[in-house]
């Protein structure tokens, strides 16, 4: 019999590494999660797994423990293709009775080995030009099944874009895949459940193909094509198990058809042009003719080099319907959506046929007309043509656009308000991060934060979704990825893209200012070794180990990152301090010239020594998790080292700074650069006077804005910091939203007081790294952050400040659903409410109180309000 306590114990089906579905995955022994819903106090003190595959159970022992989060696969490694589902049951006290067995999670594998690849890679068998805007094809094929279809599978990639059709069914609702990772080395492939689009008899499969980022134009300075090649192709497989076992498999092969379908052409940057009159009417269902179609020729792709997904693909998550509809000046049409957004429209229209809807997309306004300068090479425009069907809905397939706005040229299918609506695309992660206050703007800027992070979480972490460059800028997201990793759950997409980091790393560690990489004009290339950028190497790894609780990112980067930081101290030298080469330094500092971003008020070799001595201390902190002691030892040493340079160099006696600016002391406070006590705190009171005389308006960039709030904190100058974040002037953060600003921009001032864009060619409305403060907001404001890794456990430590009555934050940990919500009471105590998952444990400290060390459940606790702490 189950006792009382344990019959009250719920566990969650498991979880598979970092996926939110665990079919075809890429390992033969995926990592197992379990979350738990208990009464308060209940930990789980052992465990016991069953797995099922096939006809065969494994069932483990119990095991005395209390780890649920990515726990080792327990059971014989699994081969290509094969289902298993797997069962856990806990005690909460060993020697007492188990929970009921926790409903069963499916795990799958995709195709673990390169012999399982018999098909082989094809494109059109024509000629085409490499260096023009060339048309994307349709593939095809029709094939027999000769029994009844028991289950199917559909394992498929391309080079290039691809979309596939069986038997006139979309397959799947991804969007853009297989994606961008450095495609010689790495390319990624989707597994599908095909089952209920297949039956016995005729069948056919088809594909839609586009150049995406494989050949298609990316990059600044008008862009270069063809990149990682100059043919479009599909390799794809579908697996079809019958009633009676046997297996039928249907590849692609040069029995495959090829034609021109109805778009014309589609492009990242350029936008897609479709002729529905062109599109071939059942060409994807079984029976159609296409014997007039194209052969096709097998293209080369190494089975070695194809991986499965470690996180969610891009899909559709929203859908924004438009706020109002003006006539501009040029007599055409323009849509607003009331956020900038990334994404596609998506049109119902009637019309003649051969009439052509066009749409230009742009994120700001000017004199009353769509303003695009600041997209640069990307013309960002779709156009639909009709076949004169009546009502026809159309949506472009394989491109994208940042906008706000959008122009439509040659409409006639009634009121746009109902009947264009805006697409929503980006990783679709899921959401495990909220916060809210009781200051409205600071919930907007938050919102901005969070839309910033949703349009550039496009497969890859990019700095920006509108113009010609959408590149995945390395020091943009190790500013970013702690406010990023309490959003979302990210760490599947980022340890993916973690490993194409450590493809395109240089022999001699040198990290690209962005990856994948690609040429990047006389700036950008060759590759130059920078701080900041390049230590995301090192710094990101340990941001998911640190919220994940994952410590094989460490594993899988170590290199990567030894190589970094061995690269630095080479460039250091003896002196410890990174004085040469060149350095982004504070990128987009507000004093900066619109013709120089590096010109900062903090000399960039501050900056690159500090983030040396922070890189090196991370690096010995990773060898001390990885059980790698000699290493642990050497790199805390440099990391000492590195800072006692730091010191001497860069810091007077009386703790100012080299460089007497926000940046330099943020940096030096936040890495723990100041050894001498004295120092240290005169430097944090000359941080809280520089922020005071600018009258609270932000002086930090890339490199200082992500630190500054905190080391004001750190300082005890948290009304300074409170300042920062209210302050409304330019340069702050409630500047841009009295610009209207709906997301985080690249600039403080991408648009100037007088209400027109920043002269400057690098003027963009959706950037996120500046909203990497949002980190601080969660931590400092609301209350909430880790202690262990993976919250494990739980650090509770709001500090009210700036007038705020009340906040609160969320956040979906490996272990559950952590929270606090605190607020000033009418006698001016302030009161906390905070909710510690199972399995986790929780330190709450509230200013003038001793901490409280917490078990699971919900707490609600109060202390008095120090005097001063409603104050801006």
């Amino acid at each position: 019999m189950t006792a009382p306590v344990q019959a009250e114990v719920f566990i969650q089906p498991i979880t598979f590494e970092h996926l939110p579905g665990a079919l075809g995955i890429g390992t033969a022994t995926p990592r197992l999660s379990w979350k738990a819903s208990a009464p308060a106090g209940w930990q789980q003190a052992a465990y016991q797994l069953s797995i099922q595959t096939g006809g065969t159970v494994w069932t483990g022992e119990q095991t005395a423990s209390t780890e649920s989060v990515l726990l080792d696969w327990p059971a014989a490694p699994l081969s290509s293709g094969v289902k298993a589902e797997v069962r856990v049951r806990v005690w909460g006290d060993a020697n007492g009775e188990p929970s009921a067995w926790s409903e069963a999670a499916v795990v799958e594998t995709g195709l673990l080995r390169p012999a399982d690849w018999t098909a082989v890679a094809v494109a059109p068998d024509w000629d085409e030009d490499p260096d023009s805007d060339r048309r994307p094809p349709l593939l095809r094929r029709g094939f027999r099944l000769a029994r009844p279809v028991a289950s199917a599978r559909l394992y498929v990639t391309a080079h290039g874009l691809y979309e596939v059709e069986i038997n006139g069914q979309r397959v799947g609702n991804d969007a853009l895949s297989p994606g961008w990772t450095v495609y010689g080395q790495r390319l990624r492939y989707y597994t599908y459940d095909v089952t209920e689009q297949l039956a016995e008899g005729d069948n056919a499969i088809g594909a839609w193909l586009a150049d995406g980022w494989y050949r298609g134009r990316i990059g600044f300075h008008g862009g270069h094509r063809n990149l990682y090649g100059d043919k479009a192709a599909l390799l794809a497989q579908v697996h079809v198990t019958h009633d009676d076992g046997s297996v039928t498999v249907i590849g692609t092969d040069t029995e495959w058809r090829a034609a021109y379908g109805p778009i014309r052409f589609t492009g990242l940057y350029e936008g897609e042009e479709y002729d529905a009159r062109e599109l071939p009417d059942g060409w994807s269902r079984p029976g159609f003719d296409d014997s007039e179609w194209s052969q096709v020729r097998a293209v080369a792709r190494d089975p070695q080099t194809l991986v499965a997904p470690e996180g969610p693909p891009v899909r559709c998550t929203q859908e924004v319907r438009p706020v109002s509809v003006t006539e501009a000046p040029s007599g055409k049409l323009i849509l607003d959506f009331g956020q900038n957004l990334v994404g596609r429209l998506r049109i119902t229209v009637e019309g003649a046929a051969g009439h052509t809807v066009s749409l230009r997309h742009a994120e700001v306004l000017q004199d009353g007309e769509i303003y695009t300068r600041p997209l640069r090479g990307a013309t960002a425009t779709d156009r639909f043509t009709l076949a004169g069907a009546g009502t026809e809905t159309w949506e472009p397939r394989f491109t994208i656009h940042g906008f706000r706005y959008a122009e439509v040229d040659g409409w006639t299918g009634g009121d746009p308000l109902d009947r264009i609506v805006a697409r929503v695309y980006h990783t679709d992660m899921e959401r495990t991060g909220w916060f809210e206050c009781s200051n409205p703007d600071i919930n907007r800027l938050h919102e901005n934060v969070l839309w910033s992070m949703r349009g550039n979480f496009v497969d890859i972490p990019t700095d920006c979704p509108q113009r010609d460059e959408r590149l995945g800028w390395t020091g943009d997201i190790q500013v970013f990825a702690p406010t990023g990793s309490f959003l979302y759950d990210c760490s599947g997409m980022l340890s993916s893209w973690l490993k194409d980091l450590a493809a395109e790393q240089l022999d001699d560690g040198t990290v690209p200012w962005y990856v994948p990489f690609i040429p990047g004009g006389d700036y950008w290339t060759p590759l130059r070794p920078g701080a900041v950028w390049g230590d995301v190497a090192v710094l990101t790894p340990w941001t998911l180990y640190e919220r994940f609780g994952d410590a094989g990112v460490l594993a899988t980067q170590y290199k990567s990152a030894k190589d970094w930081v061995d690269l630095v101290e080479r460039l250091a030298g003896p002196g410890r301090l990174w004085e040469n080469g060149q350095q982004l330094g504070d990128w987009l500092d507000p004093t900066a010239p619109p013709e120089d971003a590096t010109r900062a008020m903090t000399d960039p070799y501050l900056v690159a020594t500090a983030y040396f001595a922070r890189s090196a201390e991370h690096l010995a902190k990773a060898a001390g998790v990885l059980g790698k002691p000699d290493d642990e030892r050497y790199y805390a040493a440099l990391a000492r080292d590195v800072a006692l340079a730091f010191s001497k160099a860069y810091v007077h006696d009386d703790g100012i700074m080299a460089s007497d600016a926000q940046t330099a002391y943020a940096l030096a406070l936040v890495f723990g650069l100041i050894q001498d006590d004295t120092a240290r705190a005169a430097a944090g009171r000359r941080l809280g006077e520089l922020v005071r005389n600018n009258g609270h308006r932000v002086g930090t960039g890339f490199a200082g804005t992500p630190v500054v709030s905190e080391a004001l904190t750190l300082a005890g100058e948290k009304d300074a910091a409170y300042g920062l974040l209210l302050e409304r002037e330019c340069p702050s953060w409630l500047y841009q939203l009295d610009q209207g600003g709906t997301t985080i921009w690249e600039r403080w001032d991408s648009m100037l007081p007088d209400g027109t864009v920043h002269p400057g060619e690098m003027t963009s409305f959706n950037h996120y790294a500046l909203g990497a403060v949002a980190d601080w907001m969660h931590r400092v404001v609301a209350g909430i952050a880790p202690l262990e890794p993976g919250y494990r456990r739980i650090l509770f430590k709001p500090l009210p400040g700036g007038g705020l009555t009340h906040a609160s934050a969320r956040h979906e940990s490996p272990y559950g659903p952590a929270a606090i919500s605190w607020r000033i009471l009418d006698d001016g105590a302030l009161e906390a409410e905070v909710v510690v998952p199972t399995g986790a444990t929780a330190r709450l400290e509230l200013p003038g109180a001793e901490p409280v060390e917490l078990g699971p459940g919900q707490h609600t606790r109060s202390a008095p309000l120090l005097e001063g702490s409603l104050r801006r």
